[in-house]
């Protein structure tokens, strides 16, 4: 299909995105307090004449934007929180905007706009005549702490969708093939008594004491879990003075592996550990589920499309001026960390990212097959619909998300990356809406290659951990 009336479209919005990406960045908030961002998507949408619903699974920060009228119905996935202590100067050196704040470390503030012009292009097609069918702009919060879709999934806001697309912001371009582990976030907190820890111990009952032998018993589960499991826990919470017996304490706890049955297995086993934690201490446990998201299944139809619109867009319009910071970003990092992020590349395809700082062509997957040690919450939605997403090329190469280096390239030559995903995903929506047989084949390969029936992870009456500020 010829997308080039698609991709002048997204030119002619290029500087009303760029500007969205700004001032996201300057104002970054953490998960499910998203509050400024998601307005300010939302109204976009709202007044390019949209049907917005907002409140989405119970969250104040999640919303839909629809528009259009009949089949198919293709869902634009946008995420747009930021992460804790990131915050960063667009500099090339270590310079918080405000020591401690929060910082766009995973390229937030270039992924949901990137959405918000792939739906705007998509409506002037509709408009225009050159395309029918109906695309929703789905505005997810705390993809950080994987709570958004999985609440949103548990609303059935992604149950009438014929397809789901996204992306991520990376050091590379490339449609994201890898399987990701399924995930369980569990907080344990112990109940004790208080005491004087010299002059009446033997009247407390330390909380933090269990605290501690839940945590050793999880390091005991390890061997007995596939390779591919991840078992992570913080104290958030591990008492005051040392010369006071806790009362109460918590841990906090990742469970992750490639299927929800072992996830599910795994979170199990800890909560008998828990169970003997308490029992060992005289203490009691409450349990607090914050979510459970699914692995992610790649739509290779889909993905296929990707791909070829990403060779059409592309290569991503990088200036001299753009390689020149990128440049003093990328020596800021260690050559190891670089070896670390190429390492998954073809001998030929590492050499050639090596040899350019920043390497915005479009190349086929090189993570088909793997598992990526991580989670998204964009598995859930891959169960519930066929779905694909892919990363552009939005940091030096060798750059890690989370660090000050993607904040600060965020913040600057970045913006390039989402005008360009926004043409991605705009023309592959389009496709979708052109060609049955595409849509036939990626809902063929959906029932082929999810094994089961999607059920929330969420226990009944779980609701959205607004206390977590991550």
């Amino acid at each position: 299909m010829n997308h080039n009336e698609t991709f002048e479209t997204v030119e002619s919005l290029e500087a009303e995105l760029v500007s969205l990406t700004e001032s996201l960045w300057e104002t970054p908030e953490l998960g499910l307090h998203e509050t400024e961002s998601a307005e300010l998507l939302s109204s976009v949408l709202r007044d390019a004449g949209f049907d917005v619903t907002e409140g989405i699974g119970g969250m104040p920060t999640a919303f839909s934007a629809t528009y259009g009228d009949g089949e198919p119905h293709v869902g634009i996935l946008g995420e747009y929180d930021a992460l804790p202590g990131l915050s960063q100067t667009v500099s090339s050196s270590r310079e918080p905007v405000e020591a401690g704040a929060p910082g766009h470390g995973c390229g937030h503030n270039l992924f949901g706009v990137a959405g918000v012009g792939a739906a705007l292009a998509t409506k002037r097609a509709i408009d225009e005549g050159r395309a029918e069918g109906t695309v929703t702009f789905f505005g997810c919060p705390a993809e950080e702490i994987l709570v958004g879709k999985v609440f949103m999934a548990r609303d059935g806001a992604f149950d009438d969708l014929d397809a789901a697309l996204t992306w991520h912001p990376s050091h590379l371009s490339a449609p994201f093939m890898a399987q990701t582990l399924a995930m369980n976030s569990v907080e344990y907190t112990f109940h004790g008594e208080s005491a004087h820890a010299a002059a009446s111990p033997q009247s407390g009952r330390s909380a933090l004491d269990a605290v501690e032998l839940l945590n050793t018993g999880s390091e005991f589960m390890r061997e007995h879990v596939s390779d591919d499991a991840r078992i992570h826990y913080t104290i958030p919470d591990g008492g005051g003075a040392p010369n006071v017996v806790p009362a109460e304490a918590t841990a906090w706890f990742y469970v992750r592996a490639p299927t929800r049955d072992e996830v599910d297995r795994i979170t199990d086993w800890l909560d008998d550990v828990a169970e003997g934690a308490a029992l060992m201490t005289q203490t009691t446990v409450s349990r607090r589920f914050h979510t459970g998201c699914y692995d992610y299944v790649a739509n290779h139809a889909l993905s296929d499309t990707l791909l070829e619109n990403m060779r059409l867009a592309g290569p991503i319009p990088y200036t001299d001026e753009d390689r020149e910071f990128a440049a003093e970003l990328q020596e800021t990092l260690s050559a190891e960390t670089i070896e670390a992020r190429t390492a998954k590349l073809s001998e030929e395809r590492r050499e050639a990212a090596r040899s350019s700082v920043l390497y915005p062509d479009a190349q086929p997957s090189y993570d088909v097959g793997t598992v990526l040690n991580g989670s998204t919450d964009v598995g859930d939605v891959s169960w519930i619909t066929p779905t694909a997403q892919f990363w552009a090329a939005s940091w030096p190469v060798g750059t890690p998300s989370h660090t000050w280096q993607a904040v600060a390239a965020n913040g600057s030559f970045g913006s390039k990356a989402a005008v360009y995903a926004a043409k991605v995903l705009a023309a592959t929506t389009l496709d979708l809406f052109s060609d049955d047989a595409l849509v036939a084949a990626a809902r063929e390969e959906f029932e082929a290659s999810v094994p089961g029936e999607y059920e929330c992870a969420l226990p009944e009456g779980t609701e959205p951990p607004f206390h977590l500020t991550l």
